[in-house]
């Protein structure tokens, strides 16, 4: 018996292709936009970049287009442009964006200074014709706070009539960056190192002793000796990549800013050393999308030292992030580089095996690698000489909040926070008594006033509930509510969660409107952090109680004055 196929009116013909339908002008311009570029996957990031540079957004068509150009499911590409917070995508109908963005950073250091009021009166102070005005999270401007991005510039220590005489100028490109060129770093002994370990002179294994007696480890705020990450990675077989991890995102980080801009031939020497210790194939430096100015003088500063036949051209691969703190996670990084979500890989096996295009791949932070030319030149000895309190080594320190002299400050590791303050920052902001810090930024938990006198370091504040991480100090005073400083960095947890795990995904949003209760219940914030702890992928949601716990053991009383209730047994969701 034959059955009879009845027909659906809803339905598209068979042989119609389902989808979206290919927009032949669409396909012009994206095939004029990109001629001559590689049509790899791992192009994807850039390519939208291009599309988003020169048409203010991602259209929808143009994305359709994208997708055929580069031979990749049109769900690939969608996925993708859809997941980083600075692609504008623009479906069929709506309408674009205004031409100009103008983006107010509401991360903690910025909030204490007064972000959310510059944003109303950004709002109500800026005509709004051709202009948008967002909230963004932290810029790296930390010390210059609050900080406001018009187009791609940034204005540090923003206020109204700053921001509206940049605007009024069209000044929206990224201001001038006083930076040593190539020959003057040359004229210092810049590139010796990379020359003596190329030619022999310099052995990688005396090179990875010298490392190991300075005590160098990874800054980025894992903490893994150096050289052993070396070892680990040419265990195996080539061939093999080098990864720079340039996208600092913690709010109250900003150290690796102020290293790229101060002398980006010694942190590229580094790099380079690096590489040619695993015998990589290639360097690839992935810089977070809010430094633009440092992207333009990377770009700069790779030119010249292929031009000097330092490295050959192609080598060193710049590529630009597109606005996600979980790229700081190095796997999360790797899917990015491959031009996929910057989703955390499930470990093992951990990128030191199967990273990059699914090689050995050694990942390191920038300071990281700055370093190394410096303690060569210095000897070990030297570096390790530097510590305070029975610790060794220095440490860049990002402080910020309420501090007379933020910025970052070089010290010896192991030096407290109350040493700090009084002998790099100034001490307090005039008028504003310590409060609690968070010694590792907005995930490395949160200590009082009372325990000023820890030693800041690897390892030695894991037994009070904290981390250093990447070093990033932000001060709160008396004069600050304390709840909301905890509702700001769950907020910021919370929107950052690059979604694939429940744990972190749901236990960021529930901690966040537990938070916002005048009673908390004690039992219920502790379960949902251990959960979050213990069944998170990756240190995003493994880290984002942190700061939660610590006010619940540290501030209770500061808590119930400002009228929140904490009652010990659960009550329910």
């Amino acid at each position: 018996m034959t059955r009879v196929q009845q027909s659906d009116p809803g339905r598209r013909a068979r042989g119609q292709p389902r989808g979206r339908a290919l927009d032949p002008v669409a396909m012009r311009e994206v095939e004029a936009l990109l001629a001559g570029r590689p049509q790899a996957r791992d192009q994807l990031i850039e390519h939208l970049h291009a599309l988003q540079d020169r048409h203010g957004h991602l259209a929808a068509r143009h994305l359709v287009a994208l997708a055929r150009w580069m031979r990749l499911p049109m769900a690939a590409v969608f996925e993708t442009a859809t997941f980083y917070a600075h692609f504008d995508f623009v479906d069929d109908g709506e309408a674009p964006p205004a031409p100009l963005t103008v983006r107010v950073c509401e991360s903690l250091s910025c909030q204490l200074a007064g972000a959310d009021v510059l944003a109303r009166a950004l709002a109500e102070g800026v005509d709004p014709a051709g202009i948008r005005i967002v909230a963004a999270p932290c810029m790296g401007h930390c010390d210059e706070a609050p900080a406001v991005q018009v187009g791609r510039r940034h204005i540090g220590r923003a206020t109204l009539e700053r921001v509206r005489a940049a605007i009024d100028a069209g000044q929206f490109e990224p201001g001038p960056i006083d930076w040593p060129a190539l020959d003057s770093y040359r004229a210092r002994g810049g590139y010796g190192l990379l020359a003596d370990l190329r030619a022999g002179s310099v052995g990688s294994d005396e090179l990875a002793a010298a490392l190991e007696a300075a005590g160098l480890r990874g800054l980025g705020g894992a903490g893994f000796p150096t050289q052993r990450k070396w070892q680990a990675v040419r265990a195996f077989p080539g061939p093999r990549y080098a990864v720079i991890n340039a996208d600092e995102g913690e709010p109250g980080t900003f150290k690796d800013r102020h290293y790229l801009q101060r002398e980006p031939h010694q942190f590229l020497e580094g790099a380079l050393v690096s590489a040619e210790v695993v015998e990589a194939s290639a360097l690839y430096v992935y810089l977070r999308d809010e430094y633009p100015g440092l992207h333009d003088v990377l770009g700069q500063a790779i030119a010249e030292v292929e031009r000097a036949g330092i490295v050959a051209p192609g080598f060193i691969v710049l590529r630009r992030g597109a606005g996600a703190y979980i790229c700081g996670e190095e796997s999360a990084l790797i899917e990015s580089l491959e031009g996929k979500p910057g989703k955390p890989r499930h470990r093992p096996p951990y990128v030191a095996e199967r990273g990059l295009f699914d090689r050995p791949t050694l990942v390191n932070n920038v300071e990281t690698v700055y370093w190394i030319p410096e303690i060569h030149r210095r000897g070990g000895d030297w570096c390790a000489q530097q510590g305070r309190h029975g610790r060794k080594g220095l440490r860049s320190f990002s402080v910020s909040g309420r501090v007379r002299k933020p910025g970052v400050h070089l010290a010896p590791a192991g030096i407290t926070l109350r040493e700090l303050l009084d002998e790099y920052c100034g001490g307090m902001a005039e008028g504003h008594e310590l409060l609690c810090y968070l010694p590792g930024g907005a995930s490395g938990g949160m200590l009082p006033a009372s325990k000023a006198d820890i030693p800041l370091d690897f390892d030695t504040l894991q037994p009070h509930g904290c981390f250093i991480g990447s070093a990033a100090i932000i001060v709160v005073s008396t004069r600050d509510d304390l709840r909301t400083v905890l509702v700001n960095l769950m907020a910021f947890f919370a929107d950052e969660s690059c979604g694939q795990c429940t744990p972190c995904r749901v236990g960021t949003e529930k901690m966040l409107a537990l938070l916002s209760r005048d009673q908390w219940d004690e039992a219920q914030l502790r379960r949902l952090a251990q959960v979050m702890m213990d069944a998170s992928i990756c240190g995003l949601g493994q880290a984002a109680p942190n700061p939660v716990l610590g006010a619940l053991d540290h501030f209770r009383e500061r808590l119930a004055s400002q009228g929140i209730r904490i009652v010990a047994g659960e009550t329910g969701s």
